[in-house]
């Protein structure tokens, strides 16, 4: 499991998590997460964070998890070592003070530069394992913000750089999806679209993260393009 370090200190580290890899165990299948190789690199981060329970009553360990990426998402990912630290960015989480940015390859050729989507998610009612900001919402609906702007446009794809200004699951994925330029490759909501650009997972990459460490100091991490988005990048060269 090769996970790059991308910046180090006693209190936490920044990772480029691999596309592929789960965060943490769904605590059904056996498969490899980042949490093993997290207690396999790191043993002293066990019983840091706080676990989470899953929908079937199960309850999962997180060691060091501050914030999640999805499976097929690269890129950045901020794991404390110590229970300070783990408070500490949980509590700029919240408060919206950490800054994240994604790089994202979309279906068709977006009209506008830039844009704001504000559109709230609910849980899909055609599909458990979905989000929308489209009609077809139950439950509680969360506000929702994302920033975009068009990086780079070519032959009915655009290419995205991308700021949520909220944490819901799915987010970017829904909100890209409810403004009709779904994320390329994306296999849960962009089903009967062909993957394109040479990728064989969803184009979306968490490419820096914003925040202050708990000495006070402002830093951002940035994580380089994996070698999927190296090669669709070449398409619009």
């Amino acid at each position: 499991m090769d996970v790059p370090v991308l910046y180090e200190d006693i209190d936490l580290l920044v990772v480029n998590k691999p596309a592929g890899l789960v965060v943490h165990s769904d605590g059904k299948t056996k498969e490899p997460a980042l949490t093993d190789w997290i207690l396999e690199h790191y043993p002293e981060i066990k019983g840091v964070g706080e676990p989470t329970i899953l929908s079937n009553g199960n309850m999962v360990d997180r060691p060091g998890i501050v914030h999640r990426l999805d499976r097929e998402t690269s890129g950045v990912l901020v794991i404390a070592k110590n229970q300070k630290a783990f408070e500490f960015l949980k509590k700029q989480f919240q408060e919206r003070e950490m800054e994240k940015t994604y790089r994202a390859f979309v279906y068709g050729e977006m009209k506008n530069d830039s844009g704001i989507i504000d559109r709230p998610i609910a849980r899909s009612t055609g599909d458990f394992r979905k989000w929308t900001a489209e009609r077809g919402r139950r439950g509680e609906e969360r506000e929702a913000v994302t920033e975009y702007k068009v990086l780079a446009r070519y032959d009915g794809f655009s290419f995205l750089d991308v700021h949520p200004k909220t944490g819901r699951t799915h987010q970017i994925r829904v909100h890209l999806k409810a403004i009709s330029h779904p994320v390329v490759c994306d296999k849960l909501y962009a089903s009967k679209k062909e993957c394109a650009l040479g990728f064989n997972r969803q184009a979306l990459h968490a490419f820096s993260i914003t925040f202050m460490l708990p000495s006070g100091k402002p830093i951002t991490v940035e994580a380089p393009y994996p070698e999927d988005f190296k090669k669709a990048l070449k398409y619009f060269e």
